[in-house]
Order: structure tokens, then C-alpha cells, then sequence
């Protein structure tokens, strides 16, 4: 695994790492970890994201039958 350093760090930066690494139970390393991690994650595909919940699958859904529109007539 490689190591990263980080220099030049605000301390306003990293005081609220600090509370946020508290928030989540876990240290500052892995506070910066999970952070990093995410930020480089590709994003989740609409698709992707619907085939996970549904299945690839899908479902069957039962629709409501439609009423047929009937337009508006304008008789003179």
C-alpha cells in the first residue's frame, strides 16, 4: 500500500477532519481514506443503480387502465 503526505493543510481543515472523523467513530486516517475513496469512485449509472434494486430482472408492475382522452371541442 502507499503512503501520502499532505503539507500546507489549513488548520480550520484540519480541526473539522477531526470532528467529522469523531462523527463517524473512526481516525483521522481513516476519516481521509473513506473521503478519498469516494472522490474517486466512478458515479453510479442510473442503470446500474436500477439493476441493483430491482434485479436484472426488472419487476412486473400492474398499470391502471387509461381513460382515452377525448379533446375539447369548440363548436360555433
Amino acid at each position: 500500500m502507499a503512503s501520502l503526505s499532505i503539507r500546507k493543510l489549513e488548520d480550520d481543515t484540519l480541526q473539522r477532519l477531526r470532528i467529522r472523523a469523531a462523527r463517524h467513530q473512526v481516525s483521522m486516517e481513516e476519516e481521509v481514506r473513506r473521503i478519498l475513496r469516494q472522490a474517486v469512485m466512478p458515479p453510479t449509472r442510473l442503470g446500474s443503480l436500477a439493476a441493483a434494486y430491482f434485479g436484472e430482472d426488472g419487476v412486473e408492475l400492474e398499470l391502471p387502465q387509461r381513460a382515452v382522452y377525448e379533446p375539447v371541442g369548440f363548436d360555433a
